[in-house]
């Protein structure tokens, strides 16, 4: 049965529409994780390290693909609410060009200043080439990186959510055999790792792109257009929250780094490495039921519809108090299983993750309610609150944990740190929700 954005949701409909979603971001976070183990198991402990150490630095670069597909989502689908489908169409063809035009350009600069920005992270002698030959073969893929994630809402919003899936697994897919080929069998290294992720990015970018420039079913196509730089000027403010999200994540990861090489050397970037691997297939259930329900809150926001609005938001909080406990008591009970895959070639290294990982595993009660949180109020087209909520996040009480609680706790409050920072946020998130029902009436 196709289910369409005007619809009334429910939580069979909700679930049923947002599945696409949810399975699209986890089986991204999946193939990522295959590159770490594929690189910690088949390339060594201090390449994998490496690549983690330097993985934020392209994620910074890729996080403008987050803010122009999430804001641009928003626009569009509020445009498409009220009634506008050929404007709607000609603001969707000016950011997919915009962003191709951007992505280069940052592909560039990334390649050009990879081996000083590392440097000035600490990356010490036996890491640095890694980290330089590593982003360097990745970054070309940036572009495709870019548009992969904006299609990701985008298609939402056209009301394809199941190809957004099919895309996500075909590149999936074509990254993890890659993998296999380029590292187990030609024993290429990080090389192979980076050029096997930056193959699947183009797979991911493109397909979609010959999608929406030919004939299709769904409500967008490319179209010829110029530049809108109102509505460009929107979608960055709409989707600023995420930007500050992703951007912040990646500062904060480099953080953490810097942190635990102080603390625990190798290892502890080894370990945080892990858990984030783990933790990029956790958080991308609430990441994606965010995108999955952002395009229904701006179509009913656009088209005036209050009691929909509230009927999203009690299920959504509902399904997010669920989901919440049951992540933490999955990742509560496998950290051990989880850590021995990629680390368990080393006792003293396996001991430490595990142990990082149950203490992280707190914050998958509170980070569901924060994300989606941002994601509604970018929904509403308030990039303004979505990014206060986003920045507080994962900017001012994530740092402020980061840098205070290893006084007290050494490395148990590295690993603390992220449930302080969700803890507070949440108080904001409820804040904001509360101070703004009436302006938008979904209470």
């Amino acid at each position: 049965m196709h289910i369409q954005l005007s619809d009334h949701f429910t939580y069979s409909r909700l679930i049923r529409f947002v599945i696409p979603s949810v399975a699209m971001m986890i089986f991204t976070s999946i193939y990522g994780v295959v590159d770490g183990l594929f690189v910690s198991n088949f390339v060594g402990k201090t390449p994998f390290a490496a690549v983690n150490f330097i993985m934020p630095f392209c994620m910074i670069l890729g996080a403008f693909g987050f803010m122009l597909g999430t804001g641009g989502t928003a626009l569009v689908a509020k445009t498409l609410g009220e009634g506008e489908a050929e404007k709607a169409n000609r603001i969707f063809s000016m950011l997919i060009y915009f962003a191709l035009g951007l992505g280069i350009l940052l592909a560039l600069f990334g390649i050009l200043f990879v081996r000083p920005i590392a440097l000035r992270l600490g990356a010490d002698a036996s890491m640095l080439d890694y980290c330089v030959v590593y982003a360097r073969v990745v970054l070309p893929g940036l572009p495709f990186f870019m548009l992969q994630n904006m299609f990701q809402s985008f298609l939402i919003a056209a009301e394809k959510p199941k190809m957004g899936l099919a895309v996500t697994i075909a590149a999936g897919v074509t990254n993890m055999v890659l993998d296999g080929l380029f590292i187990a069998v030609f024993q290429w290294g990080v090389v192979g790792a980076a050029a096997a992720t930056a193959l699947s990015q183009f797979v991911g970018g493109v397909v979609p792109l010959l999608f929406f420039a030919g004939k299709n079913s769904s409500k967008l196509r490319l179209a010829r257009t110029g530049l809108m730089g109102k509505e460009l000027l929107r979608t960055c403010t709409n989707g600023s929250s995420e930007l500050v999200t992703n951007i912040s994540l990646s500062l904060v990861c480099m953080l953490y780094n810097m942190q635990l090489l102080k603390i625990a050397g190798q290892n502890g970037v080894a370990a945080y490495g892990v858990i984030m691997y783990v933790n990029f297939i956790f958080i991308s259930i609430y990441l994606g039921y965010a995108f999955g329900t952002a395009p229904i809150v701006a179509f009913n926001y656009g088209a005036g519809n209050r009691a929909e609005l509230q009927n999203v938001l009690k299920k959504s909080l509902k399904i997010l108090l669920a989901a919440g406990i049951t992540l933490f008591g999955v990742a509560f009970l496998l950290s051990g299983t989880l850590s021995e895959i990629f680390v368990g070639y080393d006792r003293e290294l396996y001991a430490m993750t595990a142990r990082g990982f149950r203490l992280y595993a707190v914050s998958y009660l509170l980070a569901g309610f924060n994300i989606y949180g941002s994601s509604f109020f970018t929904a509403l087209n308030n990039g303004i609150v979505s990014a206060v909520i986003s920045f507080l996040r994962t900017v001012v009480f994530e740092v402020a944990a980061i840098l205070i609680l290893p006084l007290f706790f050494k490395l148990d409050g590295i690993w603390c740190a992220i449930t302080v920072a969700e803890t507070a946020s949440l108080l904001i998130t409820a804040v904001c929700f509360f101070v703004l029902r009436k302006k938008y009436g979904y209470f």
